[in-house]
């Protein structure tokens, strides 16, 4: 009959996952499975100190996983850790690697014995759901007609900035801006040629502000916002001259206006330094109302602070 040992190795050395175990005194493998050449490239023969292990590894996992297995291990516990393998030929692939701590009668550690797991598979699996979740997140957060940030985005991000503006004491201000006449614009030229008109405004008006902290956002129907951190009233009341002018020079037949062959906006500017005192909405509501005078004012027109 077959020795035990012998049926025992068979079995390892039959499985996808590589067998090993390293001695705690010396730190020098004692066996290694040879499915490790197959993975890997390195023969068996070259993995001889837990040095070998360590330098196989990405720089960037190396410190991490080899702490926290020194840790475990001389702790006593059980453990597993994911990290990056250096193959022979320069590519890398991801190891999971499980680790039982067998003790000697006394208690002390005696050795490490283990199963290293391909998982590069399910780590580009991971990465393709991650990949997904951040794209799904960002249309969650996007306007499906125009393209730029929807009602969604602006909520969150104007009470991260009003947070930011308070605590730092910086001018934050905001325009909000309509589309004049546009319930005529779409009876006169089709719904069809309304979601083109307002993808073109919104394109526009992208190319008004162009910090990284300025957002663009459709607030609704043909009506969009402009958030700006750290602008002053000067600076913000500059911005809304310019976006006015750019739909202006755009020149797109509005022949249903009552006020210009063209289309034109309407705006109402606002901007705070927030106080502890100071709420979000109604300074939002403020420049709401400022839009709806510039509205009742006649349109084509700005209403800021006065």
């Amino acid at each position: 009959m077959e020795p035990v040992s012998a049926v025992y190795k068979t079995l390892l050395e039959s499985t996808r996952a590589i067998p090993w175990k390293i001695d705690w005194g010396t730190m020098q493998f004692a066996y290694v499975g040879p499915q490790i050449e197959a993975l890997l490239g390195w023969a068996p023969s070259s993995w001889v100190t837990v040095g070998d292990w360590a330098s196989r590894m990405h720089p960037e996992d190396r410190e991490r996983v080899v702490n926290f297995c020194v840790a475990q291990s001389q702790a006593g516990v059980d453990h597993e850790a994911d990290y990056r393998a250096l193959t022979r030929d320069g590519r890398y692939v991801w190891i999971r690697d499980v680790v039982h701590v067998v003790r000697s009668e006394d208690g002390t550690v005696d050795s490490l014995i283990g199963f290293m797991f391909d998982i590069s598979e399910r780590k580009q699996t991971e990465q393709q759901l991650i990949t997904l979740q951040k794209e799904l997140e960002e249309l969650s957060f996007r306007d499906g007609l125009t393209g730029v940030a929807n009602r969604r985005r602006f909520d969150a991000l104007m009470e991260l900035e009003w947070s930011n503006a308070r605590r730092n004491r910086k001018p934050l201000s905001l325009i909000m801006l309509d589309i004049d006449y546009f319930k005529q614009y779409n009876d006169r030229y089709g719904h069809l040629e309304g979601d083109i008109c307002l993808k073109r405004v919104a394109r526009t008006l992208s190319s008004a502000a162009t910090r990284a902290r300025d957002l663009l956002a459709r607030f609704g129907g043909e009506e969009f916002v402009l958030v700006l951190p750290e602008t002053d009233e000067a600076a913000a009341r500059m911005l809304a001259e310019r976006c006015r002018d750019l739909i202006q020079a755009e020149q797109i037949p509005h022949e249903q206006s009552s006020i210009s062959p063209v289309l034109t906006i309407s705006l109402g500017v606002g901007t705070v330094i927030p106080s502890h005192d100071d709420e979000l909405l109604p300074f939002i509501d403020t420049v709401d109302k400022r839009l709806y005078e510039a509205k009742l004012q006649g349109r084509d027109r700005i209403v800021a602070d006065s």
